[in-house]
Parts: structure tokens; C-alpha cells; sequence
């Protein structure tokens, strides 16, 4: 699943490597009303195959990823990429002083299929579904999910500090964390190889 205001195009690099499909929700790769966690859920689940599947979610979408975990036993693994699900970000200015710092630190290449997809996408879903998600208490799921899960997050992301990152993981039972040394929020684009890597590990769990 891709991340804020992302669609396919954010993880068509690494998916060329693994295969796989992307499913877009209100918020993340398609305008239109963003329903609650639970509604969001159901809608992904309603997308998944039969079974065993592994869920990637980058970003804000690993919340809607950990809350399907939780309750649906075709989920095999998961694979969290950057959650920025920190309780410290919810104020908005906090959110935007990290969101500078990392958006400094990522190549600058990205950025017109970065606007490109917020574009499409629109800023009022994504401020609707960063509303409706934030409070969720990732964590705390995490703890009832028995699948492994990795967390991976970039060395430079601001947005998924490292301690944050080490706390999920050590909250899912079968958790486990990966930093990349020197990648930014959006590994999807810049780490693909990596990042395939890790699925092709995980499918073979």
C-alpha cells in the first residue's frame, strides 16, 4: 500500500523486481472521502487474494496494514517501510518541521513524481486521512499481530525516528528492524533493490 498521498508509482520500482499488486484507498492514490480505520480495513481486506499474502505498507498506510494483520488469517507476514505513526508528530507543526528535514535529505530527482502523485491524490484526502489516522495506536496492534513482521526504516527519515521504529518492533512478537544507512522516507523510489531484497526474504518466511 503506498504511502500519504501516493499511488502506484511510488513502489513500481521495487514491484518490477517482486511482482505484486497495489491496492489504492481515499488518501493514498485516490481523491474521494476518506472513511474511518475500520471502513479503510475492510477495504483492503475486501482486495486481498486468497492467501498466504504479505502486506507492505509504507508510510501512513502501515496503519491500515497492522489493523488487517491483527484480524485476518491470510496474512503470512508484513512488511512495515517508514511508519510515521509517532505520537510525538501529531501536532501539525511537529509534523512539518520533520517533514522538512527529511524532504531535505531525499534526492532531488523525486520530487516532480512525488507532486505528481499528491496531485492526483489531492490535498484534501490527505489531510483527511492523516486526520483519521494519527490517533490510531499502531503499537498496541502490533502486539496481537503473530506473523513476523519487519519494520525498515531510512537512517535519514525524520518522519520515522529510529527509536519510534525500534518500539514497533519490539512490540510485534515476531518483530524485527532493518535501518538503511543513508535513505531518506521514500525507499520505495530510492532503495528498490534493497527493498525488494527484504520482500523476496520474507515470502520465503
Amino acid at each position: 500500500m503506498p504511502g500519504l498521498g501516493l499511488d502506484e508509482r511510488s513502489s513500481a520500482r521495487v514491484r518490477r523486481r517482486t511482482g505484486g499488486r497495489v491496492v489504492l484507498l481515499p488518501g493514498m492514490g485516490r481523491r474521494g472521502p476518506v472513511g474511518s480505520l475500520p471502513e479503510l480495513t475492510a477495504r483492503l481486506q475486501a482486495a486481498l487474494g486468497p492467501g498466504p499474502v504479505l502486506l507492505v505498507g509504507h508510510s501512513q498506510s502501515c496503519q491500515v496494514v497492522a489493523a488487517v494483520a491483527e484480524r485476518d488469517p491470510r496474512v503470512a507476514a508484513v512488511l512495515l517501510l517508514g511508519p510515521t505513526t509517532d505520537p510525538r508528530l501529531r501536532r501539525p507543526w511537529a509534523l512539518a518541521g520533520r517533514w522538512v528535514r527529511t524532504a531535505l535529505g531525499e534526492p532531488w530527482w523525486q520530487a516532480p513524481l512525488v507532486l505528481a502523485q499528491w496531485l492526483r491524490t489531492g490535498p484534501r484526502a490527505m489531510t483527511a486521512l492523516w486526520r483519521r489516522l494519527s490517533p490510531d495506536r499502531v503499537d498496541e496492534r502490533l502486539r496481537r499481530v503473530g506473523v513476523p513482521v519487519l519494520v525498515v526504516r531510512g537512517s535519514r527519515d525524520a518522519l520515522c525516528p529510529p527509536e519510534w521504529a525500534a518500539h514497533l518492533a519490539d512490540a510485534a512478537p515476531r518483530g524485527r528492524l532493518v535501518e538503511l544507512p543513508g535513505a531518506g522516507h521514500m525507499t520505495p523510489h530510492t532503495r528498490p533493490d534493497q527493498l525488494a531484497a527484504l520482500v523476496r526474504a520474507m515470502q520465503a518466511v
